[in-house]
Order: C-alpha cells, then sequence, then structure tokens
C-alpha cells in the first residue's frame, strides 16, 4: 500500500544548450529522491524538462536559420537522450511549446486576471536577453567600453523603450505575505544561507513585475490580450503544473493530489525566480506553495569556472565514458554536499572511485562471493544456530549496524543529504570488510579439515555463519546503493539470485536483517568497478 504522494521537480532547463555537468548534477539529485521514495513507499512524481519560450530563443534559431519551433524540436534530443543515459526516471518531460503548457499558462493567468491582480502600462529600465531579467540601473555594471552590462552574465543590457505596453503582475503587493510565509513555513527555502538571502531581498521592497512582451510572438499568447506573450518566467514556472495534471481533462484529478509538492530542486541562481515570483504567484492563485524549494551550489575547479581545455567541464556523455554511469552518479550525489559549492576534480574523483567503490564496495563483492564458490560450491550456506554453542548467537557487529541504518538512511534521504546517506552506507561496507579480516574465513576452512570431529564441526558452523552475514550485508548495502548506482545494486542482486531491487517497495522491510534465502546460487562475476589511474585516463577522446 502506498504512503501517499511525493512529488518533485528539476528547473525546466533551458533550450540553448545540451545538458552539461549542472544541469545533470540537478537532475541526478532528483532521480536520486525519486529512486528512493519509490523504495519508501511514495507515489512519486517527477517533473523535469525544456524551456523552450522567450526572445534569447527566438534570436538563437534566427541565427541558425531555423524557426523557434525547429530550433526547439532538435534540442529535445539532446535532453532526452542525456537522461536515458544516466537512467533518470522522471515521470513527465515537459515542452513550454506544448499545447498542454499552453493550455496551464492560459489558464492561470486568465484567473489572476479575473481576480485583478494584472494591469496594463508601460516599462522602462535595463533587459537582459541572456538571462530574460530586468534590471534597475543601480544594479548593473559597465565594462570597459562603458557599457552597461548584466551583473550576472557581464553580457550588454538593453534599454526597453516606455512605448512598449506590458502587463503587470501586482507583485509588490506580496512582500509581507510572501515575509509571513517564510517566517511560518521555516522549511520553505534551503539551505540556510538561500534563505537568508531571499529575506533580506524581499524586506528590502519589490517592485511590481513585467509578466508579458508584445514586440515578439514566440511565446503564449494571454487569452485577455492576444497581442501580448508571456514572458518566459511567467511561462516556464508553470510547466511544473502541466507536469501533474493541471488543467489537463485527461488527468482529471492528479493534480490534486500531488499539490503542493515536495521540493523543487533547483541552482542557487534561480532561487529568487522560485522563491519570491513563484510563490507570490501562487498565493494570488489562492494555492500554496511547495513545500521546499532548493537552491544547490555550482560544480567549480579550485574556484574557478570549469572549462573543457582544464579538463574538469567535460559533457556527461564524456564522463560516463570514463567512469561509467553508477561511479559518475555515486560521485556527484556522494563527495559535493548538496546545496553547497563544490569543488570537483578528475583527480578527486578518481579518488572516489578507487577508494569507496572499487576498494571498498567492489572489493568486499568480489571477496566474498569467490570465497563462497570456493568454501560452499557457490551456494548461501544454511546457518545452524544450536551446533558448536550456537555461532549465530554470537555478537554481530554487521547486524548491529544494519539494525539502526534505516532510520539513519531516512533521515538523510529526507533531507536531501546525500553524502550521509552514503556515508552511512560506507559505513556498514567498510565494517563488513573489517569482519573479512577478523573472522579470516580462509583459517576456518582449515580448520573444517580438523581430524577432531568437535573442531571440525565448531569451524564449519561458524564458517557458514560468518559467509552468510557477508553475503546478507552485501544484500542490504546493494539496496541502500540502488538509488544511486542502480545498474551496480541490479547485477549484485543478480548475481544473488534475486529479484530487482528497482521493484523493492518497502525498503525498510526489505533490508530488515536475515533474508537471503538459504541455498541461492552465488555468481562471482567480473570486478564490478575495475581501479582506474588518473594518469592513464582518455578524456578528450571520442
Amino acid at each position: 500500500m502506498s504512503k501517499g504522494t511525493y512529488t518533485f521537480t528539476t528547473p525546466i532547463y533551458y533550450v540553448n544548450a545540451a545538458p552539461h555537468l549542472g544541469t545533470a548534477y540537478t537532475t541526478i539529485a532528483a532521480d536520486t529522491v525519486a529512486r528512493y521514495q519509490r523504495m519508501n513507499g511514495y507515489d512519486v512524481g517527477f517533473v523535469t524538462g525544456m524551456d523552450e519560450h522567450g526572445q534569447k530563443v527566438a534570436d538563437t534559431a534566427a541565427g541558425k536559420g531555423m524557426t523557434p519551433q525547429e530550433w526547439c524540436d532538435s534540442m529535445e534530443p539532446a535532453f532526452r537522450d542525456t537522461w536515458d543515459l544516466l537512467n533518470i526516471t522522471y515521470t513527465d518531460f515537459v515542452r513550454t511549446s506544448s499545447e498542454r503548457q499552453t493550455r496551464t499558462v492560459q489558464k492561470f493567468w486568465n484567473d489572476l486576471y479575473e481576480k485583478g491582480y494584472l494591469y496594463k502600462g508601460s516599462y522602462e529600465g535595463w533587459y537582459c536577453v541572456h538571462e530574460e531579467t530586468y534590471y534597475a540601473e543601480s544594479d548593473l555594471e559597465k565594462n570597459e567600453d562603458g557599457e552597461f552590462v548584466c551583473p550576472d552574465c557581464k553580457r550588454p543590457v538593453q534599454l526597453m523603450a516606455s512605448g512598449e505596453e506590458n502587463w503587470f503582475f501586482k507583485l509588490s503587493e506580496f512582500q509581507q505575505p510572501l515575509l509571513d510565509f517564510y517566517e511560518s513555513h521555516p522549511d520553505f527555502i534551503r539551505p540556510e544561507t538561500r534563505r537568508n538571502e531571499i529575506v533580506t531581498f524581499v524586506e528590502g521592497g519589490l517592485k511590481d513585475l513585467s509578466i508579458s512582451r508584445s514586440t515578439f510572438d514566440w511565446g503564449v499568447p494571454l487569452p485577455f490580450d492576444e497581442g501580448h506573450v508571456a514572458y518566459v518566467w511567467a511561462d516556464a514556472l508553470l510547466a511544473y503544473f502541466t507536469g501533474i495534471g493541471y488543467a489537463d481533462p485527461e488527468r482529471e484529478g492528479e493534480f490534486e493530489t500531488r499539490w503542493p509538492m515536495q521540493y523543487h530542486f533547483v541552482g542557487k541562481d534561480i532561487t529568487r525566480f522560485h522563491c519570491v515570483i513563484w510563490p507570490a504567484m501562487l498565493l494570488a492563485a489562492g494555492l500554496e506553495p511547495a513545500h521546499t524549494v532548493f537552491g544547490h551550489g555550482f560544480l567549480l575547479t579550485k574556484g574557478e569556472k570549469m572549462s573543457k581545455s582544464k579538463g574538469n567541464a567535460l559533457s556527461p556523455q564524456d564522463m560516463v565514458r570514463v567512469f561509467g554511469v553508477d561511479a559518475y552518479r555515486y560521485y556527484f550525489m556522494s563527495d559535493v554536499q548538496f546545496g553547497h559549492d563544490g569543488s570537483i576534480s578528475m583527480e578527486r574523483m578518481v579518488q572516489v572511485y578507487n577508494n569507496e567503490l572499487a576498494n571498498t564496495w567492489g572489493n568486499l563483492v568480489n571477496r566474498v562471493f569467490n570465497m563462497t564458490k570456493k568454501y560452499f560450491g557457490g551456494i548461501v550456506p544454511a546457518v545452524n544456530p544450536d551446533l558448536a554453542g550456537g555461532p549465530m548467537k554470537e555478537s554481530n557487529p554487521l547486524r548491529d549496524i544494519v539494525d539502526g541504518l534505516y532510520a539513519e538512511y531516512d533521515r538523510c534521504m529526507s533531507e536531501v543529504d546525500f553524502t550521509g546517506a552514503v556515508a552511512a552506507v560506507q559505513k556498514l561496507a567498510q565494517a563488513a570488510n573489517l569482519y573479512v579480516d577478523e573472522m579470516a574465513p580462509w583459517a576456518l576452512a582449515k580448520g573444517c579439515k580438523s581430524e577432531v570431529d568437535a573442531e571440525r564441526v565448531e569451524a564449519g558452523a561458524k564458517l557458514s555463519a560468518v559467509m552468510f552475514n557477508l553475503l546478507e550485508a552485501i544484500r542490504i548495502i546493494a539496496l541502500y546503493l540502488a538509488p544511486l548506482a542502480p545498474n551496480t545494486s541490479a547485477e549484485v542482486w543478480r548475481r544473488l539470485e534475486l529479484g530487482a531491487p528497482v521493484d523493492v517497495t518497502d525498503i525498510e522491510a526489505a533490508t530488515a536483517w536475515g533474508q537471503l534465502p538459504v541455498g541461492n546460487h552465488v555468481e562471482v562475476g567480473d570486478p564490478l568497478f575495475p581501479r582506474l589511474d588518473v594518469d592513464e585516463l582518455d578524456l578528450d577522446a571520442e
């Protein structure tokens, strides 16, 4: 029985570039949550997609001799193929140029128009096409030529003449309601540093927001004024609604069961849109905002912007070719604290790969499966608690860790503390490796050849118990690593002659100790993670 719905989004990604390490980082994080919460018994909704409207897209398409729609259509495979490569299990992929998105945008803004939250006026100010954002002159910087440039992307900005009429949303009316909402919902903005930034910004005062443009037509027409199309942020944010059935007669009732959703996962550079404009839109519509907007940090190398020439801004495809899908996913979720800027390097990736995946996890599986083949013919041994004083009654450090592991892991995953969740699982993997060394199955195997019956029986009983404990720990570790490294966990379960981790819907019950079926065949197979030498990696090969 389902625990209920658990729904969240990535940003709706802009189409002017193929997915890169940053977009993949956000998407892998969301997929890790999706996979875990399915295993935890929830009905998961996971929305992603493509943000296709706006002047920047129109200009890019024109520069390529294409219509905006042709350009957007050409970019869809870049996103879908990358997410397929990374095993992303989204439930809805929303394109903002779709008819269903048009239906959502028109219904939502028409509702706010009828409620009196929109008015028509003219705007004179500075606009950055690249960032799709208006700026006050006091916020701008100047380049070496004396031109005003965007404070974010450093590109020249355009002065929007007062002759262009826009529809405005009365954002200024929501300054106090937003501050009240932040105070009553302390977890709405995470991490705390993002929350402090947003509260300070809103306390400084809010200006009404232009939500339409009339100088180009690449956008969703506003139903109450067909000469205007929705401003890109007044369109893209509503894709979150489209992805859960808003205004969709074929998905009746779905929106009501999934909203408000649990999370929006976004980069810290777009938290202002998600934590100020978006909740104000929702409050105006009489809807509760999502439970949490989580603004994660940037991926940096030694504090610098990444570049491919330095070998630190490779595409997801490049990284998968070198490390494999699971190791790539594992590194970004385990070594970069979600919510903070993360310093990454190829050297560090190889170090994590070798230490945690090859030496700890992969080596454990390899050693234990080989010993199972050598000592028990590749069969999970039976354990007789009555023999030799009951070896299973002895202290079992692996079971002791497992007994408290779900609570710790679930807490970390619920707080999107991926590094904490991985550390909890690694504690069990490290303990299992230590257990191998301390219990020395090879010495117990020698004892099984003793000419003294009592010694032979005791050694055999203890060897069976030790190997069962190790195999059971591996079964459980594979389950907990499945949200991060799904292919490898599925392979481990296959070698243990079990089902598929993806079919588990109660991970707490499934990770309780002692469920590995006696008599199952254990397949050795190739090493899960062959060691890598950073000096031998060919990062620029096609």
